[in-house]
């Protein structure tokens, strides 16, 4: 089956402007399949992903985080639940300022207290190229990292897949998905 998806989602359990509903409702309505919150650890309200068996839509919701993990400065993580498997994406290299090299040199760091599986090769949904290179060598996934509703849909994955949170976990871990951009979001940050 076909799948659209994005996984860097942020609502008003942190620092989004869009609600959990909102959020379904503009990505359902821009014919995605599955979402993931990734709330900020440190501004994520308990219990705030409890309402969404109640939401009524037709996109698979993964909840997850993003996590600020430390490692000469600090760094974004957004780690992902599926049913029983997880996903680790190190976010928006490009916004720590640092050269590729240092930026392989973090990732390793970060690989050796973290099973880290793709990189973000987006800032906010803008391609940077820089960053979507061999020298990482992890699968690079677009997304827009979305905290308001003009952020939502500039990019993307795309895969064939079964529908189902774990089997769609597992194809971005295999690199077995396609990056897809909106058609002003192809410039190079």
């Amino acid at each position: 089956m076909h799948l659209k998806g994005a996984l860097h989602v942020h609502t008003t359990c942190s620092d989004g402007e869009l609600s959990i509903e909102e959020v379904c409702r503009v990505y359902g309505g821009q014919g995605f399949d599955f979402i993931a919150l990734t709330d900020h650890d440190y501004l994520l309200r308990p219990g705030c992903y409890d309402r969404l068996s109640e939401i009524d839509t037709r996109l698979i919701v993964f909840t997850g985080m993003e996590m600020t993990v430390f490692e000469k400065g600090y760094h974004h993580v957004n780690r992902i639940e599926g049913d029983a498997e997880v996903l680790h994406i190190f976010n928006h290299p490009s916004q720590s300022g640092l050269p590729l090299e240092k930026v392989v040199q973090r990732l390793e760091a970060i690989a050796r207290i973290l099973p880290l599986d793709a990189v973000e090769a987006t800032t906010y949904g803008f391609r940077t190229r820089e960053f979507d290179v061999p020298e990482i060598p992890y699968p690079k996934v677009a997304t827009d990292d979305s905290h308001a509703r003009h952020m939502c849909g500039r990019a993307w994955i795309e895969m064939d897949c079964r529908r189902d949170k774990d089997a769609i976990i597992r194809a971005i871990k295999n690199g077995d998905f396609w990056n897809c951009y909106a058609g002003n979001a192809r410039h190079q940050v």
